[in-house]
C-alpha cells in the first residue's frame, strides 16, 4: 500500500518544478482577475485617447436630396405685382423647385475650452485609478497563491509524517503478532494494534487526498490548468519570512496600502471634477469652416447631372461662446462635489483606523500563533518520547498494550495540533504582509 501511495505521490508531482516566486509570476500572468484588471487599464487608456481626439479637427460631410412634391407657398402684397391692387391684399406665390439638393463639408477646430484640458487630466487620473485596481487584483492573487503554496507545503509535511506513523504501526503490528504467536501477547493486544493500524491506513489515504486537493487549489489560484503537473521546490525549513525581521513594520505609510492609495486617487478625481465644473464659466473659442454646393430643378434628370448649374458656397470664421447665467446650476454642482470630497476624506480617516486595528490584531494573533506553534512542537516531541518509552516497556514485558495504544493516540493528536498551529502561523504571515502593504513593490 505504501508503495502505491508513494507512486501516486511521485506521479502527482512529476514534471514542472516551481518555487513560490515562480508560482506568483505565473499567476500574475495567467490569473483571470488580473487579466481582467489589465484590460481595464487598456480601456482607460483608450478613453484618454477618445477625449484627446475631441480636440483635433472635426470634419464631416453632409448631402441632402429633397423632393418638394408640394412647393411651399409664400404670401406677398398684391401691390408688388399690381400697383392698382387694394392695400392689404396678398397673393400666394410658390417659390422653389420640385427637386432640391445640397452637399457640404464642415470643419470645426477647438481653439480654447477650459473644460477640455481639465477633462483630459481627469481622464489620465482615471487611468491611474485603473492601474491601482490592477495592483489591488495582483495583491489579492499574490496572497491567495502564497496561502495555497504554504498549504501544500504543510500538507506535504503532514503526509510524510503520516507515512512514518504508518510504518511505525506496521512494524509494531508485526512485532505484536510475532509475540502472540510465541505466547508473549494476547489476541486482544493484536486486535488493538490492528484497529490503530487500520485507522492510520485510512489517515494515509486522507492525507494523500488532502495533498492533492491543496495542489489543485494552488493551480486554480495561479490560473493554471488543473491537469498540469508541478512539483514545489521550496521547503518550509528554507523559506524566509519577512515578518520575522525586526524592522518589518518600520517606516509604514498608509499609502503603502492599496485601499488608501485608491482613495487618494479618488480624491484627486473629485478635485478635478470641481475644477472642471468651474472651468465651464470660461468662454470657449472655436474655428469653423464649410464648403458646399446646392442646386434645384423641376426635372429630376437635370437635377442629378452635376455641372455648372450647381452653385458653390463657403464660409469660415470664429465662434465665441460666453456663458452668462445658468440659474446658478454650476454653483450647485460645485457644492455637491465639495461634499463628495468631504466623503472621500471621511473614508480616508476610516480606512486609517481600520488599518491600525487590523495591524494590531494581526500582530497579536501572530504572536499567539507562534507561541502555540512552539508549544505544540514541544508537545509533539514529548508525545513521541512517551510513545517510544511505552513501546520499549511493552516489548520488554513491563508495560501494557493499552499504554502503547494511549501513547499512540496522544502522539497523533499532538501531531494534528502541531500542523494546525503551523498552518495558522504561516497563513498569518501572509495576512501581516498584506496589512503592511508588503506583498508587492508596486504602489
Amino acid at each position: 500500500m505504501i508503495a502505491i501511495l508513494m507512486l501516486f505521490s511521485t506521479t502527482l508531482f512529476a514534471q514542472q518544478q516551481m518555487s513560490l516566486e515562480a508560482c506568483i509570476s505565473y499567476a500574475l500572468e495567467h490569473n483571470q482577475n488580473v487579466n481582467s484588471a489589465r484590460a481595464g487599464i487598456d480601456m482607460a487608456e483608450a478613453r484618454v485617447s477618445e477625449l484627446l481626439a475631441t480636440g483635433f479637427p472635426q470634419i464631416s460631410g453632409n448631402a441632402d436630396l429633397a423632393n418638394n412634391y408640394i412647393i411651399p407657398t409664400s404670401f406677398l402684397p398684391a401691390q408688388v405685382f399690381d400697383p392698382t391692387a387694394p392695400e392689404g391684399e396678398f397673393i400666394g406665390v410658390q417659390f422653389g423647385t420640385q427637386y432640391a439638393g445640397r452637399a457640404t463639408f464642415d470643419l470645426n477646430q477647438m481653439i480654447f475650452n477650459g473644460s477640455y484640458f481639465v477633462g483630459l487630466k481627469a481622464a489620465k487620473t482615471y487611468t491611474e485609478l485603473s492601474r491601482k485596481d490592477l495592483i489591488s487584483s495582483e495583491i489579492d492573487v499574490i496572497a491567495a497563491v502564497k496561502k495555497a503554496y504554504y498549504s501544500v507545503l504543510v500538507n506535504q509535511e503532514r503526509y510524510a509524517l503520516v507515512q512514518k506513523n504508518y510504518q511505525r504501526l506496521d512494524s509494531l503490528l508485526r512485532q505484536t503478532k510475532a509475540m502472540y504467536e510465541n505466547g508473549f501477547a494476547e489476541k486482544i493486544d493484536v486486535n488493538r494494534i490492528q484497529v490503530q493500524f487500520n485507522n492510520i491506513s485510512q489517515a494515509v489515504k486522507n492525507s494523500a487526498t488532502g495533498l492533492e486537493v491543496s495542489m489543485k487549489l494552488l493551480k486554480f489560484q495561479m490560473g493554471m490548468p488543473l491537469s498540469e503537473s508541478i512539483q514545489l521546490v521550496d521547503k518550509l525549513q528554507t523559506l524566509q519570512f519577512e515578518v520575522l525581521q525586526e524592522d518589518f513594520g518600520n517606516q509604514f505609510n498608509y499609502s503603502d496600502r492599496i485601499e488608501f492609495s485608491k482613495l487618494e486617487v479618488n480624491k484627486a478625481l473629485v478635485q478635478l471634477d470641481i475644477k472642471n465644473t468651474r472651468s465651464q464659466y470660461l468662454p470657449s473659442l472655436d474655428f469653423y469652416g464649410n464648403y458646399g454646393a446646392s442646386y434645384g430643378a423641376n426635372v429630376f434628370n437635370s437635377f442629378v447631372a452635376f455641372g455648372e448649374n450647381w452653385v458653390t458656397f463657403g464660409s469660415y470664421g470664429l465662434r465665441l461662446n460666453v456663458p452668462i447665467f445658468d440659474g446658478l446650476m454650476k454653483n450647485k454642482v460645485v457644492q455637491q462635489k465639495r461634499w463628495q470630497l468631504k466623503q472621500v476624506e471621511f473614508s480616508q480617516d476610516m480606512v486609517k483606523n481600520q488599518i491600525d486595528l487590523e495591524q494590531q490584531q494581526l500582530n497579536l494573533q501572530f504572536s499567539n500563533n507562534l507561541d502555540a506553534l512552539h508549544n505544540q512542537e514541544e508537545n509533539m516531541k514529548l508525545a513521541e518520547e512517551v510513545y517510544n518509552i511505552a513501546v520499549i516497556k511493552y516489548q520488554q514485558g513491563v508495560g501494557s498494550n493499552i499504554e502503547v495504544i494511549d501513547a499512540d493516540a496522544s502522539f497523533k493528536e499532538a501531531q494534528t495540533n502541531y500542523f494546525s498551529a503551523l498552518y495558522d502561523a504561516i497563513i498569518t504571515t501572509v495576512d501581516l504582509e498584506k496589512a503592511y502593504g508588503k506583498l508587492t513593490n508596486k504602489k
